[in-house]
């Protein structure tokens, strides 16, 4: 048996008060790794030429405030 399917399994037996618990947990974690990755993408430059294109787009007028 595999980690995922053992986690699957654990995660059924769960009750409701634990599965709620176990929710938050994981949402935090997404979040935070999906910060790690934002600023390691920010870091290597990988969002410069949006970062250009949004100022430019500025700039020209094309942005509206909503």
């Amino acid at each position: 048996m595999d980690a995922v399917t053992e986690i699957e399994q654990a995660v059924l037996r769960l009750s409701a008060t634990e599965l709620d618990a176990f929710r938050q947990w994981f949402v935090e974690l997404d979040a935070a790794d999906w910060d790690r990755q934002i600023e390691n993408d920010v870091a290597a430059g990988r969002l410069d030429a949006l970062a250009e294109e949004a100022i430019d787009d500025l700039q020209a007028g094309r942005c509206t405030e909503r």
